[in-house]
């Protein structure tokens, strides 16, 4: 499975940024030490993306209404699927800067959404990513359209720099100055800017925070770096802006505590991979333990060896456990697409496996520093979201995981097709329990999981999914190729409960893109 870059390619350019810097973006660019892209980003003029800007200007231009049509006959005039996603990809930096909630989790859907489409059927991949295409329009059009211009071109720095620089701007709130930073450190490449933003990343473990960096990594996998600097300036404004908010200083103490404490900031990271009593072990006490606690345990565990990953399964195996015990939105919260009970969209468990898979790969491909403090955040994550909100301290654990033992018991079932039919009667029903006991029934079977999978990505792709359906989509997706068998199953249990929790809110522009598309 490809996890954006290796750690090599995610290295290799840093030394080039001294050359750059004593050169200027215009000068490299001729030398071919940067793309165009790079050079137009680091000028102090309108934000612009040279031979793309006119498809990046009908992404802002066409109204959602008249969109579909429209990326039809650009498929029919020979542009291709991922240069239309491209072009979305920039409308949506541009127009939002990564401080618009609609827009960044618009954002944050276009790589899972590309993903998505993959897995179709070439006849068939226009409907996830068109899908969130319309999205995309339809926010910019409500936001201001084309005169909505977020992100401008910016200057890089001229003076020398501290790793903390970039960290050190962010605290005090100064936005230009950061972004400066930024791209000043961007001329040593996309990965020294993306070790350089993690630092201040790692401030909080809030999980739009945590999943932008990473969601806009990955999307650049798809799309190329050219325009690195824009995606990742999304996620430095984003902190900043949660920096100007009331907020505790927690996370940052206690990771640094840990990291000061295992001198894990000159060590590199080891290779030792426990077994499976161990992450299971480990999980619970994640689930158990007081946030700064866990994370003083897993950072003794890294200290003594144990791989990253193995820390990040462990808390991908904890984060699992919250979506099947989570009792679902509570009525207060409830809104017109979010019903009480329901565990789709921003619910706790939802956004916990989110964070921790975006900690995961965020532990595959940064620095070693960066490794062990994702791998850290990634426990403090879980224990930080242990507790039942709304109740006086009830923990997940202690709550019965789906299915429960009468669900089990109330699927008379038995064989394939009159299991895979139920499984979908019980979706279309909203009913989250026998959803999950059904599924339980057919995994045991040791059959069927491909077409488990069918049926959950085409619900994927239909709803709405109240912003959350793609990302947490590729979350589960992700999970499955890399979780040991032994944990494997329950990442498709929680898929169902969500897919079920998320019926009946069909997505906008979904039925257009099959009838252009001719899908029965």
């Amino acid at each position: 499975m490809r996890h954006g870059q290796s750690r090599r390619a995610f290295l290799s350019n840093v030394g080039r940024g001294m050359v750059v810097a004593s050169v200027g973006t215009s000068v490299a660019h001729e030398m071919g030490l940067v793309s165009r892209g790079w050079a137009d980003e680091m000028t102090d003029r309108p934000l612009q993306f040279g031979d793309r800007e006119p498809l990046v200007r009908f992404m802002q231009e066409t109204p959602a209404a008249a969109l579909i049509p429209a990326l039809g006959q650009k498929l029919k005039d020979g542009v291709g699927l991922q240069d239309l996603l491209t072009a979305a990809a920039l409308a949506n930096a541009r127009a939002f800067g990564g401080e618009d909630y609609i827009g960044f989790h618009t954002l944050m859907a276009l790589g899972p959404a590309w993903h998505m489409s993959r897995e179709l059927p070439a006849a068939l991949q226009p409907l996830p990513v068109f899908k969130v295409l319309y999205r995309n329009c339809d926010r910019i059009a409500k936001t201001g359209g084309l005169g909505k211009e977020t992100l401008r071109s910016i200057e890089p720095q001229s003076q020398s720099l501290e790793s903390t620089s970039l960290r050190d701007a962010s605290r005090k709130l100064n936005k230009s100055e950061a972004e400066r930073i930024l791209a000043t450190l961007a001329q040593a490449g996309p990965a020294n800017a993306f070790n350089a933003l993690l630092m201040e990343v790692e401030d909080e473990t809030e999980v739009h925070r945590v999943a932008l960096p990473y969601r806009a990594w990955d999307l650049m996998g798809i799309i190329g770096q050219d325009h690195a600097l824009t995606f990742l300036r999304q996620s430095l404004r984003y902190c900043v802006d949660a920096e100007a908010r009331p907020h505790s200083t927690a996370t940052r103490d206690a990771l640094a505590h840990v990291m000061s404490e295992f001198h894990l900031d000159t060590r590199q990271p080891g290779d030792r991979i426990p077994d499976d009593q161990w992450v299971e072990e480990t999980a619970r006490l994640l689930l158990s333990s007081q946030p700064a606690d866990a994370a003083a345990a897993v950072g003794a565990a890294l200290a003594d060896g144990i791989s990253p990953d193995a820390v990040t399964e462990a808390a991908a195996v904890a984060a699992n456990q919250i979506l099947l015990r989570d009792p679902g939105r509570p009525q207060k919260y409830a809104s017109d697409n979010k019903p009480a009970g329901s565990v789709h969209g921003d619910s706790i468990g939802l956004h916990c496996c989110d964070a921790v898979n975006a900690w995961r790969n965020i532990a595959r491909v940064a620095d070693d520093r960066n490794r062990f403090a994702a791998a850290v955040l990634s426990a403090y994550q879980v224990a930080r979201d242990r507790i039942v909100p709304g109740t006086e301290g009830e923990r997940f654990i202690d709550r019965e995981a789906l299915p429960h033992a009468a669900d089990r018991e109330q699927v008379k079932e038995s064989e394939r097709g009159p299991l895979l039919a139920a499984a979908e009667e019980a979706i279309r029903g909203r009913d989250q329990r026998r959803t999950v006991a059904v599924l339980e029934k057919l995994l045991s079977r040791g059959e069927a999981e491909q077409e488990i999978v069918g049926l959950l990505r085409r619900f994927a792709i239909s709803e709405d999914g109240a912003l959350h359906a793609e990302k947490y989509y590729r979350t589960v997706t992700e999970e499955r190729a890399t979780i040991r068998p032994r944990f494997r199953a329950n990442q498709l249990l929680a898929l169902g409960r969500v897919t079920a929790s998320a019926f009946g809110y069909p997505a906008p522009g979904y039925d257009e893109t099959r009838e252009l598309l001719r899908v029965s």
